[in-house]
């Protein structure tokens, strides 16, 4: 494949090819000035009609530690409640690829294949944020349905390829979804501000064995179909 590189093509190409989900922190707090740097960027995104349907709660210091607390506790054993639907299956390649990713993330953290107790342990993760300092819980509104969660997610990928380029590392998380009731609840955010994932923040820890693996991405050559005729 013939392709054209350009002093910007090669920084997004740097950026995305060393963007991984973060799973182990430094507890180093970032700094407001560079957190609000990349919430700058990420508003840049584009949306249908240019509603911008994001809406985001940061969390910092003793916000992030009341947070973390109370969401490990809820999620501890209450019934998930996404707003959004999460998938009904997984088959086919999908299964695949996520079957391959659980097993990289459990072999770099030393989950032995069938340990049930482990691999509950490491999920639980999830709700601690994996250490992280901050937290971002990303809404939308209801009245725009699956396309308004569709424009939070460009927003996303904005927000990590953000906090990438200024040395953070992120994780979006659907797990925080699975709790949107308790969310809305605890930070008193209105009925029509639906949850659409969560994203833990912060300074990397690059010596955690979470942080040793990266996934495989499909061939281009996979990801889409020549209609020219």
């Amino acid at each position: 494949m013939t392709t054209l590189e350009t002093t910007e093509t090669s920084v997004l190409a740097r950026l995305l090819e060393d963007r991984w989900s973060c799973r182990g922190f430094s507890d180093e707090p970032v700094p407001r000035p560079v957190i609000e740097q990349v919430l700058d960027l990420a508003r840049l995104t584009p949306s249908w009609c240019n509603t911008q349907p994001w809406h985001l709660v940061v969390t910092d210091g003793a916000g992030t530690e009341r947070f973390r607390e109370a969401l490990s506790e809820q999620a501890s054993g209450a019934d998930l409640t996404p707003d959004f639907p999460f998938p009904d299956r997984y088959s086919g390649v999908y299964q695949d690829r996520r079957r391959e990713c659980g097993m990289q993330l459990y072999e770099s953290v030393g989950v032995a294949k069938g340990d049930r107790v482990a691999s509950a342990k490491q999920a639980a993760r999830n709700f601690e944020f994996f250490d992280a300092p901050h937290t971002a819980v990303v809404t939308t509104s209801a009245d725009l349905g699956v396309y308004g969660a569709v424009d939070c997610g460009l927003y996303v990928q904005t927000f990590l390829l953000a906090a990438q380029s200024l040395g953070l590392g992120a994780i979006p998380q659907a797990a925080f979804a699975a709790h949107s009731p308790f969310i809305r609840d605890f930070f008193d955010l209105p009925e029509d501000r639906l949850v659409v994932c969560g994203i833990s923040f912060g300074y990397p820890d690059r010596d955690h064995a979470a942080n040793g693996f990266r996934t495989r991405r499909a061939s281009v050559g996979d990801t889409f179909a020549w209609v020219d005729r």
